[in-house]
């Protein structure tokens, strides 16, 4: 009788699954798919064809894919090479804290090359992927200004402190924060427009803003000062960074695919407007795909009329990670983080290093998320003058690029580094998990 087991059938999203097939005829060619449905009820797929050993048994640890969504030995191929149904779709947890990812994985016992598979197939197994370890507290933050959830580790702490800022799609996003929560790391997943009271556009950044919700987290009893990280992406690392610049409760910093000037509008500190660089909307390419490439429409930082956009790195007294997807297709991060290097370099200042993985795309996340190699955006443009034309473009989805294996890698590899980087250079708990 054939079976299939994935172990463990319940764990937290970042931990590996190990799949297994038995009671296969030898040397059979066979399918495995993967499917789960989100919140909203998009459903995302992926499968994979392989060959059973001469006992008639399958390892993914030791199994190479002869064909599907990706090919070659990859363990957790079915779950980062899972697409949605719905084009451009992006996976998203929503409700970290009640309810799992359940992804069901299929055997079949031919090659099953359609979406709509009428067989039924010879062996299930269903595996819950959780965005919190038991025992984890999420907290409502509404305070002041400040809107947004705080993930507390089980145990009585004191632990590091850690910031969580997403980009340019508004709202509030809690699942890589509740995910690092899991890690030993109190982290505020912190909203900044487009959710409940906050502004619905972002037509400046206001770092006081950002400035109050560090203070608040260093003031919460179960948060080990005196400093704190912060751990952004896109739209966030450009914030992320300024904060490093100008605040001084920022002693880490990772900043994913963001750039080292203010773009799109201006950043304000007290008396300081920082000025945005100039963007080019004719230099706009559209992807085969249908997708806007927005890759060449930023103004380059180097130039000497933008020199008031760039961020002064050299006041940044904590350690900086840049982390950098050499498949970017928004951003010129990897030049981006370069120029910042450099201007370290040239004030003697060491406290930032790079990371770049070949391949990876913008939207890097915690291990085994699917690509999102294009999704739709939303405009974070201050310019109300033309509404409808922005609203037409931003409608549109946006490029993000990155080849799926290679991106895979790359968020396993990360999220270890990111952990390793934030234990370096923050206070440590005293309490163990």
């Amino acid at each position: 009788m054939s079976r299939l087991t994935a172990t463990p059938a319940s764990a937290l999203s970042d931990e590996p699954v190990h799949i297994r097939a038995t009671g296969l005829p030898p040397l059979q060619l066979v399918t495995l798919t993967a499917s789960l449905e989100d919140e909203k009820g998009n459903r995302f797929r992926s499968k994979a064809f392989y060959r059973t050993n001469e006992a008639g048994e399958l390892d993914l640890k030791q199994a190479p894919s002869c064909g599907g969504d990706y090919v070659g030995v990859h363990p957790m191929g079915l779950f980062w090479s899972l697409k949605s149904d719905r084009p451009f779709g992006r996976l998203l947890k929503r409700d970290v804290m009640n309810s799992p990812f359940s992804v069901t994985l299929d055997l079949y016992d031919s090659l099953c090359f359609h979406d709509a598979i009428t067989v039924p197939p010879r062996a299930s197994q269903v595996v819950q992927r959780w965005f919190r370890r038991p025992g984890t507290q999420r907290v409502q933050i509404r305070e002041g200004r400040v809107r947004g959830a705080l993930f507390l580790p089980p145990g009585e702490g004191p632990f590091p402190g850690v910031m969580d800022l997403f980009g340019g799609v508004g709202g509030l996003i809690e699942f890589r924060a509740s995910l690092l929560a899991s890690h030993g790391f109190a982290v505020l997943a912190l909203a900044y427009f487009a959710y409940e009271d906050l502004p619905k556009q972002l037509l400046e950044v206001d770092l006081e803003y950002f400035e109050e919700a560090a203070n608040l987290l260093l003031a919460h009893p179960k948060i080990q000062g005196p400093g704190i990280g912060v751990l952004s992406v896109s739209k966030g690392a450009e914030i992320g960074l300024a904060m490093a610049c100008f605040l001084k409760q920022v002693a880490a910093i990772i900043c994913i695919n963001g750039p080292n000037a203010a773009f799109d509008f201006p950043i304000r500190y007290r008396d300081l407007v920082i000025s945005p660089v100039e963007s080019f909307l004719e230099r706009m390419q559209i992807h085969v795909s249908g997708a806007l490439c927005l890759f060449h429409c930023k103004g380059c930082p180097r130039d000497k009329r933008n020199q008031q956009s760039v961020f002064p790195i050299e006041r940044a007294q904590g350690q900086i990670l840049f982390i950098i997807g050499e498949g970017d297709q928004l951003l010129n991060s990897m030049e981006f983080a370069k120029q910042a290097l450099e201007q370290l370099k040239s004030h003697r200042k060491s406290n930032g290093r790079m990371l770049v993985y070949p391949g990876a795309g913008h939207l890097l996340e915690p291990p085994y998320a699917p690509l999102c190699y294009a999704s739709r955006g939303q405009s974070t443009s201050p310019d109300s003058s033309c509404p409808t034309y922005l609203e037409n473009l931003f409608s549109k989805p946006l490029l993000w690029g990155g080849d799926p294996a290679a991106h895979a890698a790359a968020q396993e590899h990360a999220w270890g580094e990111i952990q390793k980087f934030f234990r370096q250079h923050l206070p440590q708990t005293r309490s163990q998990l």
